[in-house]
């Protein structure tokens, strides 16, 4: 038989509590290494990523400058073509009047050089005498008074194969004292007379004299033998 007391009061069996999960493969580990994953991951993207934007290694193993410029190995300096064109001016034409005057003695030799510069478009006046006679060099002279004088002038000169240019006395030597408004004055001489632009501008050979047989040059004496 019992001895329990039917009357007693009852006391109620305390309940257990369910321990709280760890580390060890509770659910609060998992969340825990999810978390460590997920971090590890972004790491390791991170350091990915730096390394790609570094840019391209050599096969060496050392990386290469994206900008980096080849350098010249062959040792020889590389230097540039540049081309160098001489061009002639063009000729000056218009802005002063040109009349040429005969120093030369030749009849008809300052008209006929007048009509020889207007076929190049140079404005010609009338032609007229010089005060001086057999000039042997031809002169270009301009009046400094006139702005474009000097530019044509000096076009006339080269168009007559390369004549000497300087200012105009005062008076200009031509008959009349006058050039009557014209800025340039070409005085011909003995060595233009009757002489075309074209012969004028055209390059003149020079000829040396052949040697004769013995290397020493033959020349002739007065009464017309010849010496060695």
């Amino acid at each position: 038989m019992s001895n329990e007391d039917p009357n007693a009061p009852v006391t109620p069996t305390p309940s257990r509590r369910s321990p709280r999960q760890g580390v060890g493969g509770s659910p609060m580990g998992s969340t825990i290494s999810i978390v460590l994953a997920v971090v590890a991951v972004i790491v390791g993207f991170l350091i990915l990523n730096n390394i790609t934007d570094d840019g391209p290694s050599s096969s060496d193993g050392s990386s290469t400058p994206l900008d980096s410029t080849p350098e010249n190995t062959t040792g020889s300096s590389v230097i540039e073509n540049t081309t160098t064109s001489s061009t002639v001016p063009p000729l000056v034409t218009e802005g002063a009047t040109v009349v040429v005057a005969n120093a030369s003695g030749v009849p008809g030799s300052a008209g006929r050089m007048t009509t020889e510069l207007a076929t190049l478009g140079f404005v010609m006046a009338e032609a007229t005498n010089s005060t001086q006679s057999g000039l042997t060099a031809s002169i270009v002279q301009y009046d400094p008074s006139i702005a474009a004088a000097q530019a044509v002038a000096e076009s006339v000169a080269r168009s007559m194969g390369g004549l000497t240019v300087e200012t105009v006395p005062t008076p200009p030597p031509v008959e009349g004292g006058s050039l009557n408004g014209s800025g340039v004055l070409v005085l011909l001489g003995t060595d233009q007379a009757d002489k075309t632009i074209a012969q004028l501008s055209a390059p003149v050979a020079s000829v040396a004299p052949a040697p004769d047989v013995s290397g020493t040059t033959v020349a002739a004496d007065t009464t017309g033998t010849t010496t060695g």
